[in-house]
């Protein structure tokens, strides 16, 4: 801030005045605050496009790849929010996100531990050196 302050006049009274002046001050700041919402706010509206065209143009030229991540994306949110309306304990979705495991779609099984017999497999059908699994890795997790 010392190049305003030593370039322009203009900047060290408006400095000096807030300084001297609380009301100034509170007028100073909310200008500064104020303007740049309302201008973005502004910039917003006006490029905020509700054209039905450019829509449904954007989503038939949509990738497979983004609509089947929009899908996806739908699928998970409906189970989500069909737990929430059933009241049902989501906690244990956050316990295996932690572990690192997956969760499946069956109601009552929801957690799935990784199976160890795919690692195995993918060792030996590479012929790579087999590495002993830590007690992490070789601790099964009890089903409910």
């Amino acid at each position: 801030m010392s190049i305003p302050w030593e370039k322009s006049e203009t900047w060290r009274w408006i400095v000096r005045r807030s300084r001297d002046s609380k009301p100034f001050f509170l007028a100073f700041a909310t200008i500064c605050g104020v303007v740049p919402g309302v201008i973005g706010y502004g910039v917003m509206q006006v490029t905020n496009s509700r054209n039905e065209q450019l829509e449904a143009q954007l989503r038939r030229k949509a990738r497979p790849d983004s609509l089947m991540m929009g899908q996806a994306n739908r699928e998970r949110l409906a189970e989500f929010l069909g737990e929430l309306q059933r009241k049902e304990d989501i906690n244990d979705r956050y316990v295996a996100a932690l572990r690192g495991e997956t969760l499946t779609r069956k109601p009552y099984v929801r957690i799935q531990p990784i199976p160890k017999d795919i690692n195995n497999n993918n060792n030996n059908n590479n012929n790579t050196t087999t590495t002993q699994p830590n007690k992490e890795e070789s601790k099964q997790f009890p089903k409910k």
